[in-house]
């Protein structure tokens, strides 16, 4: 019979990640900040460490200089002959993974924030990468309620071909955090506070933890990505209808077979296919033209996690 508890080693070892993505500026000014002075983020017997990850971008203020930082952490890349043949984010990858890695390992920290801005309508977001880790859907419930009236998102990228391999993904529990609505190459006040106090929750728990509190069973409801929505485009690969304002800014809300997703220049309406509802998210995500997504589809499903405490007590 299995036990209704799961037992976790205290966490010693948590980084924060800010500029990832360099263009995406509260995680960067945070950082920045806590390396100036880490006071608040500092928690009894854990090491805290803020990170800015790809400085290049953050000094240009662009999302990268030669490819996607947060899509390059997979054994190929980690693993290939440093050069300086290679793409400057998959040299700094492997600096990356030798400083809080190696990936997959038992030396690798414990967990790692990693701080992104969207120029979606998303609010505060929470992205989850494996649906049955109890500690992260303890920590994320206890997120969602420290914030509560405000609503707290949580995005779960599990998926056999969508799921991509994140800078955080070298931690034994990656979390991945989105707030927006924020423009790339600005900073927004209400946005960094939130980013902020979902940072101060988060450490809380941990430490909450680590002193032996035990958290009982609870659930979480997710949305799950399904699919990858492109724009409509020509043969020339150019797009050819925009997304609806019906669309517009909607993330999280229902959306219903018939209802308008696009509309083109001409004012063709071009509405939701398949038979089932769904919940859009990253819903015209600038940074996202790149990579032909438009928004993505996601399945709300209810995850449980056991109680759950440390193993020291």
């Amino acid at each position: 019979m299995t036990s209704c508890h799961v037992f976790e080693d205290p966490i010693k070892k948590v980084a924060i990640f800010g500029g990832t993505h360099g263009n995406e500026l509260t995680g960067v000014y945070l950082v920045k900040h806590w390396l100036e002075n880490g006071a608040e983020i500092q928690r009894t017997g854990i090491e805290v460490k803020p990170f800015i990850t790809n400085p290049r971008a953050v000094k240009k203020c662009t999302r990268y200089i030669d490819c996607d930082l947060n899509r390059v952490f997979d054994p190929e890349n980690l693993s290939k002959k440093m050069s300086e043949d290679l793409p400057y984010e998959v040299r700094r990858a492997q600096e990356i993974n030798h400083l809080f890695g190696p990936k997959d390992s038992e030396d690798s920290y414990d967990i790692i924030f990693d701080l992104h801005n969207t120029t979606s309508n998303m609010g505060c977001t929470l992205i989850l990468e494996d649906s049955r880790n109890d500690f992260l859907i303890q920590m994320f419930h206890y997120i969602q309620t420290s914030l509560a009236p405000f609503p707290c998102y949580v995005y779960l990228i599990e998926h056999p071909s969508l799921k991509y391999a994140t800078t955080r993904s070298i931690a034994k529990y990656p979390v991945g955090i989105e707030v927006g609505p924020q423009p790339q190459g600005i900073l927004r006040a209400d946005i960094l506070n939130q980013m902020r106090k979902i940072i101060k929750h988060a450490l809380d728990f941990i430490h909450n933890f680590n002193k032996g509190k035990e958290f009982p069973p609870c659930t979480i409801e997710v949305y799950k990505i399904m699919e990858k929505v492109d724009y409509p485009r020509n043969e020339s690969g150019e797009i050819t209808a925009i997304i609806h304002p019906n669309l517009q800014d909607q993330d999280w809300k229902p959306l219903r077979p018939g209802d308008p997703v696009f509309v083109t220049l001409d004012g063709e309406v071009i509405p939701l296919g398949g038979d089932c509802t769904v919940y859009p998210v990253f819903v015209n995500e600038a940074a996202y033209y790149e990579k032909k997504e438009a928004f993505a589809k996601t399945t709300k499903l209810t995850l449980t996690a056991k109680s759950l405490r440390s193993s020291l007590h």
